[in-house]
């Protein structure tokens, strides 16, 4: 099954890496945050990727180009016409990987239509490039396939960063401390999507085209938009602050580190 990940947003609020590499590649304990999700993925036999390029999208591009490179050691003949030959891999990655340049500012919408020429089977899988998680991918599908509709997005419910007020009127008649009951708090679109391949169909081929508005909105006018509900750990990477935690998390915990090494 094809796994597209979008990998084309600048990452503006992580403009202090993200200046010079677009945030996918911005690093958790030595390797791309994209690494991390494809690990993922990969672990539940899902090992087909569409990797949805924009913003710096060479960086990506040079990165799977050099993937042996980067994680082998080498010897390069000069006297054979610069001959490589890779030694002591630690590559055990057999996934496959297309790159599709999707335009340096098209949105999400957009990203997944261009992609779209390269998805063959009924179904196909959408996530964002700037989070990880340890959601069952496998419950995941199963749940969508089981449900029959167009589309299934992976509802999460992430702690919350600040305090949360319950109101009556102009009066506080609860206080919660940073973290809400995920029995009580309404989920969030983890990303983590699947859909059927039709639903394609649904995005036109304009780059301002957002994948979290129009081409859903019509699934939901529909009742076509299935939530798979995850309430294990899910964190995004969108500030400074979010890169220092999963880097601490990976030093000391990495929850979303479920794949062998």
């Amino acid at each position: 099954m094809k796994v597209v990940i979008l990998c084309g947003g600048m990452g503006t609020r992580l403009r202090e890496e993200t200046e010079y590499k677009p945030k996918p590649m911005v690093e958790i304990g030595g390797k791309p945050i994209l690494w991390h999700i494809m690990k993922h993925y990969s672990h539940y036999g899902f090992k087909d990727f569409i990797l949805a390029l924009g913003y710096k999208g060479n960086i990506i591009r040079d990165y799977f180009l050099n993937y042996y490179s980067y994680n082998s050691d080498i010897t390069v003949s000069l006297q054979d016409g610069g001959k490589i030959t890779y030694q002591n891999t630690s590559v055990k990655d057999d996934w496959n990987v297309t790159l599709v340049e999707t335009g340096s500012e098209s949105m999400t919408g957009y990203r997944v239509k261009m992609a779209g020429r390269y998805i063959n089977g009924e179904n196909f899988m959408v996530t964002y490039g700037d989070a990880v998680s340890d959601v069952n991918l496998e419950g995941l599908l199963n749940f969508h396939i089981s449900h029959g509709l167009t589309g299934t997005v992976t509802g999460v419910f992430p702690p919350s960063r600040f305090g949360d007020l319950e109101t009556n009127g102009n009066y506080v008649t609860r206080f919660y401390e940073k973290v809400k009951d995920p029995d009580r708090q309404e989920p969030i679109n983890g990303g983590y999507f699947v859909f059927k391949k039709e639903f394609l169909d649904l995005i036109p081929e304009d780059p301002s085209v957002d994948l979290e508005r129009l081409p859903m909105k019509k699934l939901t006018e529909k009742s076509q938009l299935a939530i798979f509900r995850h309430k294990g750990f899910w964190q995004c990477m969108d500030t400074y602050r979010d890169s220092q935690l999963l880097e601490k998390m990976w030093k000391e915990n990495p929850v979303w580190k479920i794949w062998g090494d």
